[in-house]
């Protein structure tokens, strides 16, 4: 569904030339979609948000109102932007991100539930952010670690996020 006033830009030759958006999306008042922008199933974008050039966009996002994500982020699959949150780092999925300047504050554990996701798979996921935001070593190291030592499939999807190929550094916890 694309509301009142939305832009949404070609994609480029120099980008890969599309702009793509996926299934069952909400693209609420003025926002703005950029050129080379790739968004994925079930994305909402609400009043106003501006989603920068080359921004990828999985699946299950929810991005507040009046928020920019800057051009080449990736917001991982279930992640929550904040209203009024600027985003200039990549976003782990399931994040939750909030403060002006983007902060990564927990887990997405509403969007979680509502998902159905087994309160096992919860508990997993919630150690894992205790073990990046307070574990030894640099983010990529105890990602590293984490991979080695989960079974649970979610926390496998944040470990593969964060070892993936990425043109920018990562919103961290705390």
């Amino acid at each position: 569904t694309i509301r009142e006033h939305v832009t949404i830009n070609l994609g480029t030759a120099g980008g890969g030339g599309v702009t793509s958006i996926g299934d069952d999306c909400l693209l609420m008042a003025g926002c703005h979609i950029a050129h080379d922008a790739r968004l994925g199933n079930r994305v909402i974008i609400v009043n106003s948000a501006a989603i920068a050039g080359h921004v990828v966009i999985e699946d299950d996002v929810i991005v507040g109102g009046l928020c920019g994500v800057h051009q080449f982020v990736r917001l991982g699959r279930g992640a929550i932007i904040g209203a009024v949150t600027m985003v200039t780092h990549d976003v782990i999925p399931y994040g939750l991100v909030q403060a002006s300047r983007g902060e990564l504050d927990g887990l997405n554990l509403v969007g979680l539930k509502r998902r159905g996701v087994d309160r096992e798979d919860i508990t997993a996921l919630r150690a894992a952010f205790q073990m990046l935001a307070q574990g030894e070593g640099a983010f990529q190291d105890r990602a590293k670690r984490l991979g080695e030592e989960t079974d649970s499939a979610y926390v496998q999807e944040i470990v593969d996020f964060i070892l993936g190929d990425s043109g920018r550094s990562f919103l961290t916890p705390g």
